[in-house]
């Protein structure tokens, strides 16, 4: 099977006006994503002084190729969907900073200072946070080389191009095991890896996926190696109790192991809850005055790219109203 590539130019981002470190901004838009694109594009129209600090441009869309769930289009490739993104916030013409990790974050009385990991600093009124997630990785050989070519961390996205195919799902938690019922859906073929020794998913969820018969479940195995030419043709499985090793030719891997925000340039000044992810109301807000956040790194649910789209928007218009009410602009 002929999988579509799928490669993201994050370089291509062209401005001729970089951010100025001198500059005081209204708003700081960390981020490259959903979230942080819609932030920008609404706090533009309120006519702010913005700059975005992002390490790329689209987040974790370039992470899969076809995207079917974005409302008005039934079904698009990922890389069209974020230079759609970037189109419309280049239109504004912003100060955008390609490729600057965040490492810190400061405030001193109202003015929060962003420190990159290249030294450069920014300073602002308003903060809004969408560094997003990343997902958990297996850290074997193959899997950077196959990300988007089999190699996907999204069932909501992929499910559906793997219908009738052979897959494995790495992963003994409710999302592997919710991945399983989505693609059984779609009579795929399934071998279910979880490095454990047993099943880490709610008993109804697991007693749901055992329904099916075209599921083979492995304990105690890990996956060791991806190959392929073009895209994933074989995966190596180790039982981790015996050593031995199993060959399993397959067109696609799941990688459903767990999420993590990036949240630690943030830390020193929001809350954050267990998982790590930042702690907003339900207009974005931290508990930081004039410090929002948005998508994926907080504890908003349901991690879609709507769902990141909307609360950008929504962090964009609570930090203008707080630099009105706090008479800032």
């Amino acid at each position: 099977m002929e999988l579509p590539q799928f490669i993201l130019d994050t370089s291509s981002f062209t401005h001729a006006n970089p951010p100025d470190q001198n500059t005081l901004y209204d708003i700081l838009i960390l981020g490259g994503g959903p979230a942080a694109m819609s932030a920008a594009i609404y706090a533009a129209r309120k006519l702010l002084k913005i700059a975005i600090i992002t390490i790329d441009i689209g987040g974790q869309i370039r992470e899969t190729w076809e995207v079917e769930n974005y409302l008005g289009f039934q079904n698009i490739n990922a890389k069209d969907l974020a230079d759609r993104f970037q189109e419309h916030v280049e239109s504004f013409n912003l100060p955008v900073a390609v490729g600057a990790a965040v490492k810190e974050i400061r405030k001193n009385d109202k003015i929060f200072t962003v420190l990159t990991e290249s030294g450069m600093n920014f300073i602002g009124k308003t903060v809004i946070y969408a560094t997003g997630e990343q997902h958990r990785r297996l850290s074997v050989p193959g899997e950077k080389e196959f990300s988007g070519k089999g190699v996907t961390y999204c069932a909501i996205c992929d499910a559906p191009l793997f219908k009738d195919k052979r897959v494995i799902i790495v992963g003994g938690g409710n999302s592997a095991f919710t991945t399983a019922l989505d693609l059984s859906r779609g009579n795929a073929e399934i071998v279910l890896v979880n490095i454990a020794e047993g099943w880490q998913a709610d008993a109804i969820l697991q007693q749901r996926v055992r329904e099916y018969h075209n599921i083979e479940f492995l304990v105690s195995h890990e996956v060791i190696r991806i190959e392929g030419s073009n895209h994933v043709e074989t995966a190596v499985v180790r039982n981790r109790s015996t050593g031995e090793e199993r060959r399993l030719s397959v067109v696609g891997i799941f990688v459903e192991i767990g999420l993590l925000p990036n949240s630690a340039p943030a830390g020193n000044l929001a809350n954050l809850n267990e998982r790590g992810e930042v702690i907003v109301d339900c207009v974005c807000r931290t508990n930081v005055p004039g410090f929002f956040a948005a998508g994926d790194v907080t504890t908003i649910p349901h991690k879609q790219i709507i769902i990141s789209a909307g609360e950008g928007a929504k962090a964009a218009l609570s930090a203008y109203d707080y630099l009105v009410q706090t008479s800032q602009v």
